[in-house]
């Protein structure tokens, strides 16, 4: 008796598939509409913050105004790595999430900087998440879908070529997909 039998090997390429289902399928529409440019929005507002002493380009220094900022506004930080933009000669903070985005510019006055938070739709807040902007536990849900669909692949592969009637298909299709893959890669 084989180690994967093909009703265990079904039962687990099922079970897995169902699973990730809700996952694959918030990926996949985010995904398509994103290539058509279907992003979603943000509710933004901006607010003005009067400084002590000019910003300084230092990522901490900046992440650790944005957090006091968004404390008095009862907001927790966005989910997502924080960094810093250059403009020209100036700089700003970028923090995404899949909640919010927040920002932090200079202007024109040096004691005098620029808060903006955006708020997500509930379309941008699944689009954030594509984008790897969630917190680590979906980054690892995210990780899980990938092996998932990978051993989705591999156990159908393993199905059909322990078909008979199928192995000659199986093996044809398997390079066929090479070939397109190996042109694709050459022709972008």
């Amino acid at each position: 008796m084989r180690i994967f039998s093909h009703s265990a090997l079904m039962k687990v390429h099922a079970l897995l598939a169902v699973f990730m289902l809700p996952v694959a399928v918030m990926f996949f529409v985010t995904g398509a509409l994103y290539t058509w440019g279907i992003k979603g929005g943000y509710e933004t507002t901006v607010h003005e913050l009067q400084l002590k002493n000019p910003l300084q380009n230092e990522l901490e220094e900046l992440v650790n105004l944005a957090e006091r900022e968004l404390s008095k506004r009862n907001l927790t930080p966005p989910t997502g790595q924080a960094k810093i933009k250059a403009i020209g000669d100036s700089f700003k903070l970028e923090w995404s999430g899949s909640s919010m985005d927040v920002s932090i510019a200079t202007t024109p006055q040096p004691l005098v900087a620029e808060l903006e938070i955006k708020h997500t739709s509930w379309h941008r807040r699944f689009v954030q998440l594509h984008k790897a902007k969630g917190g680590d536990l979906f980054k690892v849900y995210a990780a899980t879908l990938a092996t998932a669909l990978l051993l989705l692949l591999i156990t159908g592969f393993i199905m059909a070529w322990r078909m008979p009637q199928l192995r000659k298909l199986t093996l044809t299709t398997t390079v066929l997909g090479i070939a397109v893959f190996i042109a694709m890669v050459l022709s972008s």
